[in-house]
């Protein structure tokens, strides 16, 4: 028994020693964590914070300041703030603190040889600056303490915009707001149905889009019936999370870009792009949805036009026998998470026509129609997932949702002096349903496709000339860095000097003539 209490008691005086122990410890330590006011020892990431390019009241992304202490003491900086404090468009965490408003901060503590984050973010209204269309927003950080400071530029540029968004309306039951869809005719049935699209049409003074302002859209904005809409040369279409733009039936658009003098810069082309403007979201796909051209819509054209970042670059619905359905000219799409142009029962026509980089097939023309495609380069690099497509596409059928196959002719899909290559062996599919008709023709392209299977089904008969005239299979069209959407090929690439004249189409997207002897694609070879 006396053992027993013994023990209990050399135990209990072991736990009193290791606290004893440990507080003694903590004691000695405490000189650790003395902060002295200072600031001279401060050093950082960089010198000047570019936010990049925002929207007039669309928030940038965020970004960030590493601040060093580089002394042997723990420092104390009194003051860290925006040099136009609670004024300023910029907003300050540091190391998870929001201290005034993001604006000011006091009394910041930094321990010796550590280092802290300094994260920014920023939202301008332009027009509390200036009345011009773009303006360089900048500001300041201070350091101070003891009269010392040290200071970090801020700089953005901040573009204004026209903004077109649907009206939002207090929903009075369940809080927050309702906001305005889109009603049309959307099934081609006559009556007008109410689709659960946010968005609302364009006013007849809406219907011109010049070069003069980007323009910025959240939620859908609509074509109405027997109205078109025009974009001029130059303009640029920014599109929200979650939008895009629908040509109802009835209902056109007309993009107009032209040739440009830069072929970097593309400065006459139009663009149809997400409205996150920094360098990170350049070639993000999904930003945005789609441009959708219902079944009934017409006379659709887009020349000189760059479509890029979004779900389906253009979705073509119907008008399978309507040669004036949709024409592509001297247009490049490209990083859509889904596809380049997915068509369905409709009729499609490309010149000069580019696509690379989706997470599908670029061109897929499903449920028959009609397509017809001349020096047109499909590519198809796509490396952010597993690609379950081929670049091209084509089938004449459905599957509803019964399970039920429904077919529909494929009355024609040609392709003249074109470039089908991708980084999986076989870029291409016929998937052809019993039934209805499943018409194709390839003329002087250049086709990858390495299946060594040899029952692939007559339309792989890649001898019989009613089908495959003057085929090259699986030679390396040798672009110039595709996985960056550059798909010129020089002059030692099998696709120089072997198409055949068609047309009028004496230049390339770029405007440089076409030899006697045509090359295959978009793009006439070069030197690079």
């Amino acid at each position: 028994m006396k053992d027993s209490m013994r023990n209990r008691l050399t135990l209990k005086s072991l736990q009193w020693g290791m606290v004893l122990l440990l507080s003694g410890f903590w004691s000695s330590c405490r000189t650790d964590f003395e902060f002295t006011p200072d600031v001279s020892s401060l050093r950082f990431s960089k010198d000047t914070v570019y936010l990049d390019t925002i929207f007039s009241n669309i928030g940038s992304s965020t970004y960030n300041l590493k601040v060093y202490n580089q002394s042997s003491e723990n420092i104390l900086i009194s003051s860290l703030k925006l040099g136009q404090g609670e004024n300023s468009f910029y907003r300050l965490s540091v190391d998870g603190m929001n201290g005034n408003a993001g604006k000011i901060f006091e009394n910041v503590e930094l321990l010796a040889k550590d280092s802290m984050f300094i994260f920014i973010e920023t939202t301008v209204d332009i027009q509390s600056l200036t009345n011009g269309n773009q303006f360089l927003y900048t500001d300041h950080i201070e350091f101070e303490s003891r009269g010392i400071e040290k200071k970090i530029d801020l700089v953005t540029l901040v573009k204004d915009a026209v903004f077109i968004y649907p009206q939002r309306f207090p929903n009075t039951t369940e809080g927050g707001y309702i906001y305005e869809t889109l009603s049309f005719d959307a099934d081609g049935d006559g009556s007008v149905d109410e689709t659960n699209l946010q968005g609302r049409f364009l006013t007849d003074d809406e219907l011109i889009f010049t070069n003069e302002k980007p323009y910025v859209i959240y939620g859908f904005a609509g074509v109405n019936q027997n109205k078109t809409l025009e974009v001029q040369a130059g303009a640029r279409i920014h599109f929200h999370a979650n939008s895009g733009l629908i040509v109802t039936p009835g209902g056109s658009i007309q993009v107009n870009g032209s040739l440009s003098s830069d072929a970097e810069l593309m400065e006459q082309a139009v663009i149809f792009e997400g409205d996150r403007l920094e360098p990170d979201f350049d070639d993000v796909p999904g930003q945005w949805e789609t441009i959708w051209l219902f079944e009934g819509s017409t006379n659709n054209y887009f020349n000189h036009t760059i479509i890029k970042n979004g779900t389906i670059g253009l979705l073509s619905d119907g008008n399978a026998n309507d040669s004036n359905k949709l024409l592509l000219e001297n247009t490049q799409l490209y990083n859509h998470s889904n596809f380049g142009i997915l068509a369905r029962a409709s009729s499609v026509r490309g010149e000069n026509l580019v696509i690379n980089n989706v997470g599908q097939s670029s061109f897929a023309g499903t449920v028959g129609g009609n397509y017809s495609f001349t020096h047109s380069t499909f590519a198809n690099y796509w490396n952010n997932s597993f690609r379950q497509f081929p670049t091209i596409l084509l089938n004449n059928f459905v599957v509803d949702s019964d399970n039920n196959t429904m077919t529909n002719p494929l009355e024609s899909a040609t392709f003249t002096n074109c470039i089908i290559y991708g980084s999986n062996n076989n870029e291409l599919l016929l998937d052809q349903a019993q039934g209805a008709d499943f018409n194709f023709y390839f003329d002087h392209c250049l086709l990858r496709y390495e299946n060594s299977a040899t029952n692939l089904g007559a339309n792989y008969d890649f001898q019989n000339i009613e089908l495959y005239n003057s085929l090259i299979r699986n030679a390396n069209p040798l672009f110039e860095n595709p996985s960056h959407n550059k798909l010129r090929i020089p002059n030692n690439s099998p696709a120089n000097g072997v198409g055949i004249v068609s047309g009028l189409l004496t230049q390339d997207i770029l405007g440089v003539s076409r030899g006697l002897i045509p090359d295959l694609g978009a793009y006439e070879s070069q030197d690079f």
